[in-house]
């Protein structure tokens, strides 16, 4: 038993090496957090995210002008992160808009940070740097969620807030539909059981079987 737990320990150690890799990685750290829940006000809240969205690209520049072992890892988590906070500035636009507040001084800030943000990311993209395999993924997606997010923008903010509200409308009758359905599972056989029940009642009740032969009678009836 001793050799097999002294075998295991590098097997243990190998696996809590994987384990924070396999986890779910935060975009924002416990500050950045913090400042966005202080931020209660949508337009201030969305200047935050565009503030923490250029950070990261930043940072970005910054590491792929040296070639430096492992820069592909850190590039392909800062290229994520900003693509998670830009998903979170879509999020936060679509909620305000749904309850009719206007977000007008934060979408113009959005709008003119994310031109800039979708020329640094085609720039490194056009640049090709000798390790950009390892984050291409990363990178396209990038581009593709700012390229979104300044499309949605440009939509007007009326029209977008009525659409988002007639699709939640949507998808809470469909949930209704969904739960009413599930309620009623059941009832159909029940009622199919009673029905049965009440045609059996009307059928002629079938003579208990008997020993006896042809005309004998209980002992009791003689």
């Amino acid at each position: 038993m001793k050799h097999l737990l002294i075998c295991a320990i590098p097997i243990c150690a190998a696996l809590a090496g994987v384990a924070p890799a396999l986890a779910q990685r935060d975009f924002l750290t416990s500050d950045e957090i913090e400042k966005v829940r202080e931020a209660q006000i949508p337009s201030d809240r969305l200047k935050l995210y565009a503030l923490l969205a250029k950070q990261r690209l930043d940072q970005l520049q910054r590491l792929l002008e040296k070639e430096k072992k492992g820069r592909s890892l850190a590039a392909r988590e800062l290229l994520e992160d900003y693509s998670n906070i830009i998903d979170a500035i879509d999020t936060v636009s679509d909620d305000a808009l749904k309850r009719g507040v206007d977000i007008t001084e934060g979408t113009v800030a959005v709008t003119e940070s994310e031109k800039r943000f979708l020329s640094q990311l085609q720039k490194i993209k056009d640049r090709a740097p000798a390790d950009i395999d390892l984050y291409d993924i990363a990178l396209k997606e990038a581009i593709a969620s700012t390229s979104d997010s300044m499309d949605l923008a440009k939509e007007d903010a009326g029209s977008r807030g009525a659409k988002l509200s007639a699709e939640d409308k949507k998808v809470k009758e469909e949930a209704e539909q969904t739960i009413a359905a599930e309620d009623s599972k059941g009832k159909p056989v029940e009622q199919a059981k009673n029905g049965d029940a009440k045609a059996d009642d009307s059928k002629p009740k079938r003579k208990p079987p008997t020993l006896m032969r042809p005309g004998e009678k209980p002992p009791d009836a003689q």
